[in-house]
């Protein structure tokens, strides 16, 4: 069997320009880190002429070994997990009913909620936290809870609506020929599969309503960013604004890689199990079905089991 090449192999002259580009690509890399450590490290004169230590200065970070600092950044990130929590528990929740809904037969319901679920889709998380609170006059942590619940859930109804498309038709087809209601097939048959095989793009768009939950600095929400940057420089001064800058960043950058982590390990479990199914050679035949773990075909018993 032959394979096809999309490409010739590079000769010795394109190696060696490709190299070069490397090395090229590589300084340029390094000269503009350099520049960059030195535009940040070099001190500052102020209008009025006063001179003032560079942000990689020591004197600028000598407020890491506060212990005060650290409270405030573990109250102000527990907050922020806290609202991501509640706020991915009811938008999965309303995910899952805007996708059954998304999917329904009757035109009557599935043609409203396809318009309530673009409008979500389109209308930007900030000016929806901000409409629940000043309408709704609620606090500003169901503000921020309320807006990335309903916004992260469109999304992922969307997503899981996609799922339920994607599956074969004899899935369906073998739930009613056992006896199962259409709404029993859909929830014991497709929307199971469809959820696990969604499951890396659900946790996925988690990761940006984590990130997402720093909004809630606008509406007044006391979580990360609020609490580093505004609380604490209003404690310590402007001249440590860089250095809890860069501790928020780091914080959020590591639960992020966290999450991210845990995506990975999701998708790649989810997608060992569907190639471990697939070598074990799955029925493709819509007259087969599962009953209790085992397959069973009309077409060897000869009869409908």
């Amino acid at each position: 069997m032959s394979t096809s090449v999309l490409y010739d192999a590079p000769g010795p002259k394109a190696r060696r320009t490709s190299r070069i580009i490397s090395v090229v690509g590589v300084v340029l890399v390094l000269a503009l880190i350099a520049s960059l450590v030195y535009l940040l490290g070099r001190p500052r004169i102020s209008a009025n002429g006063a001179e003032s230590p560079g942000v990689l200065d020591a004197s600028r970070w000598d407020i890491l070994g506060d212990l005060a600092l650290w409270r405030a950044i573990g109250r102000g990130w527990l907050a922020t997990v806290q609202a991501a929590a509640v706020a991915s528990v009811l938008a999965v929740v309303i995910g899952v009913l805007f996708s059954f809904l998304r999917t329904a037969r009757s035109a009557w319901v599935r043609v409203p909620t396809t318009v309530v679920l673009e409008f979500f889709r389109g209308m930007p998380v900030l000016l929806m936290m901000l409409f629940i609170l000043l309408v709704f006059s609620t606090g500003a942590f169901w503000a921020v809870v309320a807006a990335l619940a309903v916004y992260n859930g469109a999304l992922i109804g969307e997503a899981l609506r996609a799922g339920i498309a994607s599956l074969p038709r004899g899935q369906r087809e073998a739930g009613l020929a056992i006896g199962l209601t259409p709404v029993r097939t859909r929830f014991a048959i497709e929307f199971p599969q469809a959820f696990r095989q969604m499951l890396p793009i659900i946790l996925a768009q988690l990761v940006v309503l984590l990130k997402d939950t720093s909004l809630g600095y606008i509406v007044g929400y006391v979580e990360l960013t609020r609490s580093g940057l505004t609380r604490l420089g209003t404690y310590y001064g402007s001249t440590y604004t860089f250095t809890l800058f860069a501790v928020v960043l780091v914080v959020y950058l590591a639960t992020n890689l966290l999450l991210s982590w845990v995506v990975r390990v999701v998708d790649r479990r989810t997608g060992r199990r569907a190639v471990v199914a697939k070598r074990r050679g799955t029925p493709k035949d819509p007259g087969m079905f599962a009953r209790g773990g085992r397959y069973e075909s009309d077409h060897v018993s000869g009869r409908a089991t």
